[in-house]
């Protein structure tokens, strides 16, 4: 039996579908956006637009380093109004744009916790793309652990800041 936890974008009708497996070590994440798959891609590749909608809204978000290829490095940072910060880092091992990027996922607060991430971009037609996410974690207690930080409340924020973006993208 696998938990589905729904999660409904604000002012759109778009939601984000988490599949937890009982005694798995993965994630699934799904949600279709309202662009085209290449603006999608763009805007999740561009370091000047990640950091308009990557991460909850109560943290600025800033793209310390980002090599978009084959090996190439990423590491963002998170911050808040009181001066916490949180970095993120991976290492790209895939990218076939637009459709396909996996990567590693790190958050610097619990090092050596890795996950693998798989991210497709399905063109659905009609200038609407499916993301399908799956984040392969090394242990049934890091997913858990993942699952039980509030990632889902956090990852279902960031994809309607996504949404936002990619309205502007798309009319400008």
């Amino acid at each position: 039996m696998s938990e589905r936890n729904n999660a409904k974008g604000a002012g759109t009708m778009a939601k984000t579908e988490f599949v937890i497996k009982p005694g798995t070590n993965a994630i699934g994440v799904t949600r279709v956006f309202d662009a085209p798959r290449e603006v999608v891609f763009r805007a999740m590749t561009d370091p000047d637009v990640i950091p308009k909608w990557w991460g909850p809204r109560r943290y600025w978000t800033k793209v310390d380093r980002l090599e978009v290829r084959l090996g190439g490095v990423w590491r963002f940072i998170n911050g808040d109004s009181e001066g916490n910060e949180h970095g993120f880092h991976g290492v790209y091992h895939l990218v076939e744009a637009p459709e396909r990027i996996i990567q590693t996922f790190e958050w610097e607060g619990m090092p050596g916790h890795v996950a693998l991430e798989t991210m497709r971009l399905e063109d659905l037609g009609g200038g609407k793309t499916r993301m399908v996410q799956e984040s392969v974690f090394q242990t049934v207690e890091d997913r858990d652990g993942a699952a039980g930080s509030g990632m889902q409340e956090g990852a279902a924020e960031t994809y309607e800041r996504l949404d936002e973006v990619l309205v502007e993208l798309t009319t400008s």
